[in-house]
């Protein structure tokens, strides 16, 4: 048997976490890609994405593997759009709401972050806009009052988002009035979490870069935890969400000093 010492045993190693971080970031790997990029044979890559299954790292598809994330693929942005539409509608315009002339905010990618660019006033003046998302920042460009600055950093095609590498450095030199963040979980004892650990970081910037943190995140959300940690409850300011969440985890939310806003399920 081989231990992690045997030279053999690096090298898969080696692959394995290479495999990691490029379906960690992109969402998914082609064989052909990872064929070419670790330099080893199409047999070997079906024998690591196998390996890497067993671990419940990935789900192997045809050409290649997706990630998995608390069992269960990860959706693309167009797919996690149309869960909830309605509730993550009111959210973002509930959000959008309190968004302020002459005021610098940083808006995080996700679905229902993208329905609170989507409803953002025209009116809006001397508004700057930092943001991750590259569908967020194609909104925005139609509002002649809004500049954006897009942090850079490493594609995640699933989410149109930008990530480590180089994904912190902008939001390292920038200070925000309000962060408005999206989630795919919040939980009293655990925090704000998220699914992919890339983005999770990239939160944890905007973060520290913002006078104000806002989470935005439908009834789905509340009571789940996800795989990478955010922040904790006391490291955001604001939870706005809808009246179909669990009301007693609301309660306990609450309890712990988190100020919450309730928007109605469907905008009527």
């Amino acid at each position: 048997m081989l231990t992690t010492d045997h030279p053999v045993a690096l090298k898969a190693a080696l692959r394995h976490d290479t495999i990691r971080r490029a379906i960690e970031v992109n969402g998914r790997v082609s064989i052909a890609d990872l064929k070419d990029r670790l330099g080893v044979s199409e047999v070997t890559i079906r024998e690591d994405l196998k390996y890497l299954e067993s671990r419940g790292v990935l789900t192997r598809v045809r050409g290649g593997a997706v990630v998995v994330r608390n069992g269960a693929m990860e959706m693309s942005l167009e797919e996690t759009s149309t869960t909830n539409h309605g509730e993550k509608m009111a959210i973002g315009l509930h959000a959008a709401s309190m968004v302020e002339n002459g005021q610098t905010i940083i808006i995080d990618v996700g679905s229902t972050t993208t329905e609170l660019a989507k409803a953002l006033s025209p009116n809006l003046a001397r508004v700057v806009v930092i943001t991750n998302g590259l569908n967020i920042a194609l909104i925005l460009e139609a509002l002649p009052g809004v500049s954006v600055i897009v942090t850079g950093g490493t594609l995640r095609p699933l989410q149109h988002s930008l990530v480590a590498p180089m994904g912190t450095l902008l939001l390292d030199q920038l200070k925000a009035d309000v962060a408005f963040l999206g989630c795919n979980g919040v939980d009293p004892t655990r925090g704000f979490t998220n699914t992919n650990i890339a983005e999770a970081e990239i939160k944890q910037a905007m973060v520290k870069s913002a006078g104000k943190t806002v989470f935005l995140a439908d009834h789905n959300k509340i009571g789940e935890v996800a795989s990478a940690f955010v922040t904790d409850i006391s490291g955001a300011d604001l939870l706005i969400t809808d009246d179909a969440a669990d009301a007693s985890v609301l309660g306990n939310l609450r309890g712990d000093g988190l100020a919450i806003e309730v928007v109605r399920s469907r905008i009527q």
